[in-house]
């Protein structure tokens, strides 16, 4: 996983270009692998990018239809799952909700979750070594993992500072 972006963006940020460059990505991945970027996914995703906070499913059709007719959740899901499957979204365990993911890395890279309590803002950072050594212990306990998610709870360095 390439880190290209700060894990947490500053308050003050261009989130215009944040939320182009998060589109362009999506565009570049799904090009390279040969996938649709339809209209319905990319409006999911841009939806996604309208905050560095965690949405969930419901939230999602919300923002889409305040500026389209209302779409069915299944219709949400679909684009959700696409975009996850690429790699271009991950879904925050604890919250039942979906935050879109502009970093280089496939679908199945390990990463942690640093989840802001005051803002909701989430950073993601590599975690595979993490990730394997815990994987390792389930595995020598005699269960087989099927998957992991790290996700730490505490205060980013913005609201540390604004405290």
């Amino acid at each position: 996983m390439t880190l290209t972006k700060p894990t947490f963006p500053a308050p003050d940020h261009d989130h215009g270009r944040c939320t182009a460059d998060g589109l362009l990505h999506a565009e570049q991945v799904c090009k390279s692998r040969a996938q649709k970027f339809t209209p319905i996914r990319r409006q999911v995703l841009q939806a996604l990018l309208s905050s560095h906070r965690p949405l969930g499913a419901y939230e999602v059709i919300d923002e889409l239809a305040k500026s389209m007719p209302r779409p069915a959740p299944i219709t949400v899901y679909r684009a959700l799952d696409f975009l996850m499957e690429n790699g271009l979204v991950h879904r925050i365990e604890s919250r039942n909700a979906f935050l879109a993911c502009a970093h280089d890395h496939d679908a199945a890279a390990m990463v942690a979750f640093l989840i802001c309590e005051r803002c909701g803002s989430v950073g993601e950072i590599p975690a595979a070594p993490v990730a394997q050594s815990l994987n390792a212990a389930a595995r020598a306990s005699g269960f087989a993992p099927k998957m992991s998610v790290v996700e730490i709870t505490g205060t980013c360095a913005h609201c540390q500072t604004a405290a």
